[in-house]
This record gives C-alpha cells, structure tokens and sequence, in this order.
C-alpha cells in the first residue's frame, strides 16, 4: 500500500498552525493525557519526528538502526528534558523537526519504501502510516480544538485496522456512516460494537468520541480494550 505522505505532510501543516499562537502558559498546561503537560505531547511529536527521520536516512543507506539506542527509557528522558521549552522553542523545534522527516520521505524512491527499518520490524512505509496516527491523535491530546470528527476518514480507517487487536476474539465492528464492518479473528461472531466511523476509531485509540459507540448487547457494556499492539524486539543488521 502506498504510504501516505501528503496526508501526513497536510496534518503537519494542521499541528503547525494549531500551536502558532500557543502560549508559554499554555505550554505548560495539562493536556488529555495524564501526568502530561502540552509540553510533554509536543515533546513527543518533535522526538518522534526526529526519530522517524533517523530511521528514514538510514534505511535509505541500507542500515537498520534503533529508534532509540537507549530504548524506551532513552525516548522517555528526551521527552521530559525537552517538555519545559517556551511555546516558541516548540514551535521551532516542531518545524525543524517535521521538515526534516518530510525532505527524508521525498528522497525515498517507489521501490525504498519497502525497505526495512527496526520500528515494529516493519517497512519505511510503516513509518509513514504511524506519524499519520502520531500527529492527528496527539493533536487531540493538546485540547487546543481538534477533535476526533476532526480525523480524516481513511485517518479513522486506518486507525481501526491497527487497534482491532485491542478487541477480543470474535467481535466485531460496523461503522454505520460509511458502511464498513470489521471482525477479530475466524472464531465465532462475537459482540458486535457499532458507531460512527470516527467515533470507533477514537474509541479504539482511547480517546473521548463525538458520540460513544454502542453494543446491542447493553449500550453501556462495550468491550473491555486490550493494550495497545505491542512493539516486538528489534532486529539490527545491515540489509543488502
């Protein structure tokens, strides 16, 4: 599948402007996401873009490298060093940061994107698709107007697709606005959750949708949400 960059190249441009007036104080404010102020989600999406573009150049040599040489604990102290920025570090750190991923991305030939990189064991590619749920997620995150209405459709699709481990054997989805189902698993049907399409993907991303998604079996009992897919062990090598 194509990955899809000038969707991702458009959400950047959305986040720039979402942050352009921020202010110092609203820097430091909490967001959505506990123990995280907006400076620490900002942090996060600067660090990732950063990552990404690591992965990227590498992998456009023929080299497979870490995400973090230090693993999750070396993200996590990035992330912390880097959330008390002003407002207006953010925004440079922010922009610098994107616009490096993105001139990464427009060197990669139809036949790199398929070349491997260590996030999740995947493609370069990949990486498209998770900076895509990366921005318009996190964009929630800040509380500064996105919503999850505010998701492109296929972004929400997408964003299914990838969470639909979360739910347990069996169940299954129907997104009434677009008239889509989804199933887990070859077992027998299971719960079946409906909403609209947004909605769904919020609620599988554990974010607030516009209006919850329902069960037939008892509109207030839907089910109970696995973790996230779980990041698998990297491999390091070069590849020919």
């Amino acid at each position: 599948m194509e990955p899809p960059v000038a969707a991702v190249i458009e959400a950047h441009r959305t986040l720039e402007r979402l942050v352009a007036g921020l202010s110092d104080q609203q820097v430091a404010e909490a967001s959505a996401l506990p123990g995280w102020s907006r400076g620490h989600v900002l942090a996060h999406l600067t660090d990732n873009a950063r990552m990404f573009a690591r992965l990227a150049e590498h992998a456009l040599r023929g080299e497979l490298v870490a995400g973090y040489d230090g693993g999750v604990d070396e993200r996590n102290a990035i992330i912390e060093t880097t959330a008390g920025r002003s407002a207006a570090e953010h925004r440079a750190q922010l922009a610098a940061h994107t616009a490096g991923l993105e001139a990464s991305w427009a060197r990669a030939t139809d036949a790199d994107w398929t070349r491997p990189v260590t996030f999740r064991n995947a493609n370069l590619a990949a990486t498209v698709f998770a900076r895509w749920r990366e921005a318009w997620i996190h964009m929630v995150d800040l509380e500064l107007g996105v919503r999850p209405d505010d998701w492109p459709e296929n972004l929400a699709a997408h964003t299914i697709d990838f969470l639909l481990v979360r739910l347990p054997a069996g169940a299954r989805l129907r997104a009434e606005d677009v008239d889509r189902q989804w199933s887990v698993g070859d077992g027998p049907p299971g719960t079946v959750v409906t909403g609209g399409l947004r909605d769904l993907a919020a609620w599988l991303a554990g974010r607030t949708p516009a209006v919850s998604p329902v069960s037939p079996v008892s509109p207030e009992e839907l089910p109970a949400l696995g973790p996230w897919p779980p990041h698998p062990p990297q491999r390091r090598n070069r590849v020919p």
